[in-house]
C-alpha cells in the first residue's frame, strides 16, 4: 500500500533499499561538534519579541535551526512568507505540509517593517511551496523584495525560492527586481530525489539557477545548497557540485542532514568536519566563488558573508569577522 509518510516517501519503494539498512536510530548521540550554546542574549530574545509580535514565520524557527542565536546576533534572519503550510512533503523537512490558507497581502509590509526594526544588514526571504497559487507565490516575493527596498534601503536581500514547478515566468518576475542572492537548493545528489525531493528532480533545479543567471547575468549572485548523510558518497557530492558549476552556480553551502522526527527519513552517517574540509577544497577546485561547507552549516549560515555588505554586522560575533 502506498503511502505519504515522510519517512518512507516513495510509496512501495523501500527507502532502505536505497539508504541501506545500516541506518542510525533517531535518538542516537550526536557527535561532539554538534554542541553549540542555547539561544538566549538580550538580542536574540528582542528579536524573537518582535517577530512574534509581527506573527511573522522565520525558517530559523520553523527549521529548529541550530545556528539561530549567531545569526541573529550577526544581524542577518530569513524570513518565512506564504504562511507555514507547504504543498509539498519532502522527506527530510520540519516544514508541515496540507492544504495552505495563508494570504496576506500586507505581509510584505509587515517583513519589511521587522527587517527596519530589526537593523539587519542581509535578509533572506524564503517561502513554502504553494504550488495551489496562480504564479507559484512569486508576487509575495517580488512584493517583499520592493518594501525592503522602501524600508530597509541599505539592507542585502536575498531570496531563497522554491522551483516554481520548473515555469519561467514566476522566476522571471522574481529575478526582475533584481535581488541581490538568489538562492534555490537542490538539497541532495541525483540519486536521493525519489526519497528526498519526491515531486521534484535535480535536473529541473538546475535549469531554474541556470536560467536566473541567464537572466540576470553579474547583477545577480547565484547560490545553492546540499545535505549530506543520506548515504551519498564523496563522488557523489562532487560530481553533483560540478553540475551546479556547468549551470552558472557560484556560491554554496553544505550541512549536514539532522533527522527531525521518526517521520521523517534517517540519517545513514555523520560526516566528519574534516570530510566536510576535503568536499570545500574540492568546490573551490570547480570554481565555486563561496563555500560554506560544515555539520552545522545551513542555506542561509553566514549569508552575510556571501556577497560584499554596505553596513557593519551587529555584536561581537560580527565585528570578530569583519
Amino acid at each position: 500500500m502506498a503511502t505519504r509518510s515522510r519517512s518512507n516517501p516513495g510509496g512501495n519503494q523501500n527507502v532502505l533499499e536505497i539508504l541501506g539498512a545500516d541506518v542510525l536510530p533517531l535518538r542516537s548521540r550526536k557527535p561532539a561538534w554538534f554542541k553549540v550554546p542555547a539561544p538566549g542574549s538580550p538580542r536574540y530574545r528582542q528579536l524573537k519579541n518582535l517577530i512574534d509580535s509581527e506573527n511573522l514565520h522565520t525558517v530559523c524557527q520553523e527549521a529548529a535551526c541550530p545556528n539561530i542565536g549567531e545569526c541573529w546576533q550577526r544581524g542577518t534572519a530569513t524570513f518565512m512568507i506564504l504562511g507555514d503550510t507547504c504543498t509539498r512533503r519532502c522527506g527530510f523537512c520540519n516544514v508541515k505540509t496540507g492544504k495552505p490558507t495563508w494570504n496576506d497581502p500586507l505581509e510584505p509590509a509587515r517583513v519589511a517593517r521587522s527587517v527596519a526594526k530589526m537593523g539587519l544588514r542581509h535578509a533572506v526571504i524564503t517561502s513554502v511551496d504553494r504550488d495551489d497559487m496562480p504564479d507559484l507565490g512569486a508576487h509575495a516575493f517580488v512584493g517583499v523584495i520592493r518594501q525592503i527596498r522602501r524600508q530597509a534601503p541599505k539592507c542585502r536581500i536575498e531570496v531563497l525560492t522554491p522551483d516554481f514547478r520548473g515555469e519561467e515566468m514566476p522566476l522571471a518576475k522574481v529575478i526582475a527586481e533584481r535581488p541581490d542572492v538568489f538562492n534555490h537548493n537542490v538539497e541532495v545528489v541525483p540519486r536521493l530525489y525519489p526519497l528526498a525531493r519526491r515531486g521534484s528532480t535535480f535536473t529541473r533545479s538546475c535549469r531554474v539557477l541556470k536560467n536566473a543567471k541567464e537572466m540576470a547575468g553579474d547583477e545577480v549572485t547565484t547560490k545553492s545548497g546540499l545535505m549530506v548523510g543520506l548515504g551519498e558518497s564523496f563522488e557523489e557530492m562532487v560530481d553533483a557540485l560540478g553540475k551546479l558549476r556547468e549551470n552558472h552556480v557560484q556560491v554554496l553551502t553544505v550541512g549536514q542532514y539532522l533527522r527531525p522526527t521518526e517521520n521523517h527519513l534517517p540519517i545513514v552517517r555523520y560526516w566528519h568536519p574534516d570530510e566536510f574540509k576535503q568536499l570545500e577544497t574540492a568546490a573551490y577546485a570547480l570554481g565555486f566563488e563561496h563555500v560554506a561547507a560544515g555539520p552545522l552549516v545551513r542555506s542561509s549560515y553566514h549569508a552575510d558573508q556571501h556577497v560584499p555588505q554596505h553596513e557593519p554586522g551587529v555584536g561581537p560575533l560580527a565585528e570578530a569577522a569583519t
